[in-house]
């Protein structure tokens, strides 16, 4: 039962970090290495049930916190371009996140630019819910074949703070900002790729000299 808390608090914790967090694979993967006697269904699902309310948390922080309070008007309006889209394609979108969810790529930024739209967190929490414990339950199996197939002693090893980790953050990161950037009316419409221009302030016309008759 403590190996059961103490999963959900550390999947928890990892998954309500916006960047920079080690992939929940790898707990999955070292619990199951190390507490082979454990079943790994039951792993599965008490890290997907800490990872989904973790990346709902984020979800929601982006959007009460970023899009309510920090989120210029304009960038408002042209992520509600996306909204209203996604709005039409519910089933698509749930379906991207659950087959997302059976990769082991980070899904932190997926949720905070969902979160960016404003729209409901159910229908993809589900999904993603699903995904994460059968990949999940994959690792769990994986780590306890490792266990029976290797020597006791070894340990997993490295550092997951590694030259290519920190760049795909930094990436992903980048992948956020030039998703606000876009302008979605024109992708939407057209089919192009455009960055919106920064609406400038109208320049004030200065009074000129007076001419006099």
């Amino acid at each position: 039962m403590a190996t059961l808390a103490i999963l959900f608090a550390v999947v928890l914790l990892i998954n309500l970090t916006p960047a920079f967090a080690p992939p929940t694979w790898m707990a999955m993967l070292w619990v199951g290495f190390n507490v082979p006697e454990g079943n790994p269904f039951v792993f599965a699902l008490i890290a997907a049930s800490a990872a989904t309310l973790g990346r709902l948390i984020l979800a929601t922080f982006a959007r009460t916190l970023v899009r309510g309070r920090l989120m210029r008007e304009a960038d408002r309006e042209n992520i509600d371009v996306v909204r209203i889209w996604l709005e039409k394609h519910k089933t698509m979108t749930a379906s991207a996140f659950f087959l997302y969810s059976l990769s082991p790529f980070p899904s932190n930024y997926l949720f905070i630019a969902y979160g960016l739209s404003g729209l409901p967190l159910r229908v993809i929490g589900v999904a993603f819910f699903i995904g994460r414990t059968v990949s999940y339950a994959v690792w769990a199996h994986l780590g306890r074949f490792v266990s029976a197939h290797i020597d006791p002693e070894v340990q997993f090893e490295g550092s997951y703070l590694s030259g290519y980790f920190v760049v795909s953050q930094l990436a992903l990161l980048g992948l956020v900002y030039i998703l606000m950037k876009l302008d979605w009316r024109i992708l939407v419409e057209q089919r192009k790729l455009t960055l919106r221009r920064s609406l400038k302030p109208p320049r004030q016309v200065e009074d000129g000299p007076t001419t006099r008759c």
